[in-house]
């Protein structure tokens, strides 16, 4: 009797497993249509979130730090598809023809050349804007002495955009002219002075060897027999396309294999640096609106070159300048004044360029302070260089052992 009890329970214990698995079977594709369902939720949520952030984004490139002090709140009066908060410097007609609304449409690589100018370098400029003008540059010149009217009889005077600013710097100029949301649209920026000869310089190759190398922040070579080469990686190497750093062991910077940074690797000077689109936004930012002549900055742009600056960073030889080193800005030194002229007019004359050159040195000054200082305030922020060469130094290390 027993036995016959256990085997009617073993009957139904298979019947319900077996139920079960029928059950089970038959739940799989419901189970995998919710799990789709999920899925495809989970997928829109976060391609909305994407989209606002882009949206957020676009609307909003002006407003990069909370220092900024304008909320985006402001533009919630405007319906978001009128909102255009980028611009350009290329200039617009009056009104449109057919042949210059087909040129409107017609899409190329555009790339920007800024120069400070001042009238005594007009022959020179215009040799400068000649050769770039020929590769579909766009053109902005800074006046630094006022007189623009003297540049109206150049045939290309009318295609370049003219701003003036009584005795200001290049970097002043840039800061607030040059804002990233008013570049965006150019490939690369060639941020100029404007005593370089061109002679031996082509601004279309220029940029292939820079693209094909990977450079973000780059300057041509300057010629050996230029005026006022403060660094030797910024000279010219005869045999070489362009180069990263250099090998020095004199002076105080020892440059070799071992060298991390400037100026003996990642160094660009301040006087014809050529930034991409990228590098120069974080360029722009580095830029203290106050401190006009940018002195130490040229040491801290490997900061910008997107990457490893080892390698960001070049200078292209086959592509060089001449520097004449001509003092513009501020006029000469009164210790050259001439013999002939009154000994009253000496002792009460400014000596302009010692001037200059003070003012200069106390903002390198001041900028080492807001850099260190900066680097203090932010507990979570990591020098990506001293990182790596505490890696290399730790891996040094090992091999040794």
């Amino acid at each position: 009797m027993r036995e016959f009890k256990s085997w009617r329970w073993l009957s139904r214990k298979r019947k319900v497993l077996f139920d079960r698995g029928a059950y089970g079977i038959k739940m799989k594709p419901f189970l995998g249509i919710v799990c789709t369902v999920m899925l495809f939720i989970v997928y829109r949520t976060t391609h909305y979130q994407y989209q606002q952030t882009e949206m957020e984004s676009k609307l909003h490139p002006f407003f990069t730090s909370k220092e900024s002090g304008v909320s985006s709140k402001s533009l919630n009066g405007l319906p978001r598809g009128i909102i255009q908060a980028q611009s350009d410097l290329e200039l617009k007609p009056l009104w449109l023809t057919s042949s210059s609304k087909l040129k409107e449409n017609v899409s190329s690589a555009r790339n920007l050349l800024a120069i400070p100018v001042g009238i005594k370098q007009k022959k020179n400029v215009d040799t400068i804007v000649r050769k770039f003008l020929s590769e579909n540059f766009t053109i902005i010149l800074f006046h630094y002495d006022g007189k623009v009217d003297g540049w109206l009889d150049l045939e290309w005077s009318g295609k370049a955009v003219h701003i003036v600013a009584q005795n200001q710097t290049k970097w002043w100029f840039a800061k607030r002219f040059l804002h990233p949301a008013v570049v965006s649209i150019y490939d690369y920026i060639f941020l100029w002075d404007e005593d370089l000869g061109v002679k031996n310089f082509n601004p279309r190759r220029y940029l292939q060897i820079v693209k094909s190398e990977g450079l973000e922040i780059s300057q041509p070579a300057l010629d050996p027999n230029s005026t006022g080469i403060h660094h030797r990686i910024t000279m010219r190497i005869r045999t070489n396309k362009f180069h990263r750093r250099v090998y020095d062991a004199r002076g105080s910077a020892k440059c070799s294999d071992a060298s991390e940074g400037p100026p003996c690797t990642g160094f660009v000077e301040g006087m014809a640096p050529v930034f991409s689109r990228s590098a120069w936004t974080c360029a722009w930012h580095l830029i203290q609106n106050d401190l006009v002549h940018g002195w130490g900055m040229d040491m801290k742009l490997g900061y910008c070159a997107q990457g490893d600056r080892r390698k960001k960073v070049g200078v292209i030889d086959s592509e060089y300048v001449f520097h004449q080193g001509i003092q513009t800005l501020g006029g000469q030194s009164t210790r050259k004044v001439a013999i002939g002229e009154l000994v009253k007019s000496q002792r009460t004359a400014v000596d302009m360029r010692a001037e200059i050159r003070r003012q200069s040195t106390w903002e390198l000054r001041i900028f080492k302070q807001r850099w260190e200082q900066a680097v203090k305030q932010q507990k979570d922020w990591v020098d990506p260089f001293q990182r790596r060469r505490r890696s290399k130094k730790r891996r040094n290390q090992r091999l040794n052992h």
